[in-house]
């Protein structure tokens, strides 16, 4: 028998760089959650953090975080178990979940005692199971499939966050998703780096 579709944590993360194993680190973590599957965009969680590094200019040109902005931001260490409590009982869901959840996956070591990383689903595997032939699956191309506004904001990650959670919604109306197991195998199951 099929289970309903859960509570779920959409989020989003901003960085210094693409490869979080050659040192870029997270500079911006948001989230929302969908509960009974509705958007709950009371319910958020932001934060800015301080990657211990300077941000470089082309990071900067695309999420427009500067250094003063995290200079007196938390630390990961701080701000990721903060982010988990927040997700708590649920799953979490990120666009190209592969990219998010290799910085999550980098970032834990740094944080004191040991932290489990809940499974990740992917929007953007979701929209290429529910839209093979179409060309295009980064979060602007599927907002502009679905008939979604694109925030001006793009690229700061609670803008991200709303577009990826309306995407979601959208695209589990569409494919007629009831399930959290139609939703696990449209969206790949527990990504990992």
């Amino acid at each position: 028998m099929a289970s309903p579709l859960p509570p779920l944590t959409v989020f989003d993360v901003e960085t210094t760089g693409l490869d979080p194993r050659r040192g870029h680190r997270i500079v911006e973590i948001a989230a929302l959650r969908i509960e009974n599957e509705m958007i709950d965009e009371m319910l958020s969680f932001v934060s800015l953090v301080n990657p211990d590094r300077d941000i470089p200019w082309e990071a900067r040109q695309v999420n427009k975080i500067t250094d003063e902005q995290v200079r007196g931001a938390p630390g990961i260490e701080e701000v990721l178990p903060k982010f988990l409590e927040f997700a708590g009982g649920s799953v979490l869901v990120a666009h190209n979940a592969r990219f998010d959840m290799g910085f999550l996956e980098c970032e834990k070591d740094v944080c004191w005692g040991y932290v489990e990383l809940p499974e990740c689903l992917c929007t953007m595997r979701l929209s290429q199971a529910l839209f093979p032939r179409d060309v295009g699956h980064n979060l602007d191309a599927v907002a502009r499939r679905l008939g979604l506004t694109i925030p001006k904001t793009r690229h700061r990650a609670l803008p991200d966050v709303m577009l990826t959670a309306h995407a979601l919604m959208k695209m589990i109306e569409l494919g007629e998703i009831a399930s959290i197991e139609d939703l696990q195998t449209l969206c790949g199951i527990g990504v990992k780096t």
